[in-house]
Parts: structure tokens; sequence; C-alpha cells
């Protein structure tokens, strides 16, 4: 497999930030932090799954308006085209490692259903 530009670095974003462990072709794999009281968009993706697994602190996920909480050692998988967010509603920072799998990761595969910070459906 081959490795894909990107792989490295670190994206700021609203929430906290995530960073590219690995991306090649088929999969992409980021380790993402959640400051407490924040969260990601309710979102959903037309051409990737994905599988999140909590590594440090505690959130809340919703997956098709079903909502329950994670704590470290907890995963939950989130099938394609399906309605998702996480957040953080604890004191620490949440961490956990997100691994999407399909044929196309772009940000532009983002379709933002509610956003906290006003970002619009193309992924910015």
């Amino acid at each position: 497999m081959m490795r894909r530009m990107g792989a490295g670095k670190t994206d700021e974003r609203p929430w906290g930030s995530f960073t590219v462990l690995d991306d090649a072709e088929g999969h992409k794999v980021k380790k993402l932090l959640v400051r407490p009281g924040k969260r990601l968009s309710y979102q959903r993706h037309a051409q990737r799954s994905e599988h999140w697994f909590v590594v440090q602190g505690r959130g809340r996920v919703t997956v098709e308006g079903s909502s329950r909480d994670l704590t470290e050692g907890m995963a939950v998988d989130i099938p394609v085209s399906a309605a998702h967010r996480i957040e953080n509603d604890g004191t620490d920072d949440l961490v956990f490692i997100e691994v999407q799998h399909g044929e196309y990761f772009g940000e532009d595969d983002i379709v933002r259903l509610e956003d906290d910070f006003g970002r619009a459906a193309d992924g910015s």
C-alpha cells in the first residue's frame, strides 16, 4: 500500500485537533482530541464508514439519533451514511482513534446536519 501525503500532520479545529496517523488506499487513521465542553458537528459521510476507539477521557456519541456514553477502551462503529457526532461532556480532554474505511476520505465528503461553529457543509 502506498502512503499518501499528509500523514503526521496535525490540524487545529474549533473543537480541538486531529492528527493523521496513516493515509493509504482503502483506509485512513486519525487521532482526534476533543476539548471539554466541545463537540464535533452532527454529520454523515457518503463514501466511508468509521470506527472510533476511545483511548483517553469520556464522551457521548450519537449515531442516527441514539446516544450512549463511551469511556476509555470502548468503541463504536459508524456505517456509511449514518448521522453521527461525539461530544466531550467531561472535564478532561477526550482522545480517540478514528479508522475510516472506504474509497474516498476527503473532507468534502462531510455533510454537516448541525454545527456549533457555523461551518458549511463542504467540510470546512
